[in-house]
């Protein structure tokens, strides 16, 4: 719980970087492919160099011939592409707070299913309320940015739907290759031939290719950040399941969130999204429930 915490607070840095990146650039997906970029050239330099990440990538590839691991199984970056573009495009006019609200909105109730439909637990009264909960805190935190801003609203809790199948995909890889690196670089490698094939796309379809990209370092650290949060999942929901990783990771995110709108350039939390703080926090304590605990 610990881990999925810190891992909380490493998204909401994650997307203040990469939302301030993609407003300087002025492109969200050129953005995020650039920090995502950052991120996987570490993990291409320095995986094959650890004994475990050498055997991880035996396993997994073996797990793969002998069709214990189904190529979808390996497309976890696709939804990890799709939460990281969603930094880039709507960080920057909705805060971090409102756009992590919105995440943990899509996260709970794609962590209540995963966790049925793929880890085998039960949907308790508990958690039906905590992700319910979670919902009504998207309608109120969002109530500042509705007024011609639904899509971008709407991004992130699709982000979050697909964070929660994408820590349900990581947590399999993970387990066969015995070790969170080997799924952590399929996972930016995924993601980032997705928002390569993404720009390329709307490029070829009459869009214009981003300016110069920034020349601070610092606002390319989001990959870096990635792979810890990536890599503290695979290893956590194998234990505590979608649902409940999903929902801890909300303290870590929201007190994250909430102090960087209040002491960085942009969008001040407003009432609504304090209110919708506070039952995101209800929903958390519902979810977590001690009988969520005894029933699995």
């Amino acid at each position: 719980m610990a881990g999925a915490v810190a891992a909380g607070v490493g998204l909401a840095l994650q997307s203040r970087l990469n939302g301030e990146l993609g407003a300087r650039v002025g492109d969200g997906i050129a953005a995020t492919l650039a920090s995502t970029s950052v991120g996987l050239l570490l993990l291409v330099a320095v995986v094959p160099l650890l004994a475990a990440g050498r055997r991880g990538l035996r396993l997994v590839h073996a797990a793969v011939r002998a069709g214990e691991l189904r190529w979808w199984h390996l497309t976890g970056g696709v939804c990890g592409a799709l939460f990281v573009a969603g930094q880039g495009i709507s960080v920057g006019s909705l805060g971090v707070a409102v756009f992590t609200v919105a995440v943990v909105g899509g996260s709970a109730v794609g962590g209540l299913v995963v966790d049925r439909f793929w880890g085998g637990r039960p949907i308790t009264m508990a958690r039906t309320a905590g992700a319910v909960a979670c919902v009504a805190a998207v309608a109120v935190a969002g109530l500042g940015a509705w007024h011609g801003a639904l899509a971008l609203v709407a991004l992130p809790v699709l982000a979050g739907v697909a964070i929660a199948v994408q820590t349900a995909l990581n947590g399999r890889v993970g387990a066969v290759a015995e070790s969170p690196w080997p799924s952590t670089m399929v996972n930016f490698a995924v993601a980032a031939g997705s928002l390569a094939i993404a720009l390329t796309a709307r490029v070829t379809l009459g869009g214009r290719l981003p300016g110069d990209l920034p020349a601070e370092p610092l606002l390319y650290l989001a990959g870096v950040i990635g792979i810890g949060i990536i890599a503290v999942a695979t290893l956590v929901v194998r234990r505590i399941g979608v649902l409940l990783f999903g929902l801890a990771s909300v303290a870590g995110q929201l007190a994250g969130a909430v102090l960087l709108d209040a002491i960085t350039p942009g969008p001040r939390p407003s009432a609504a999204t304090i209110a919708g703080v506070a039952i995101t926090f209800l929903a958390l304590v519902l979810a977590a429930h001690p009988r969520v605990r005894r029933t699995r």
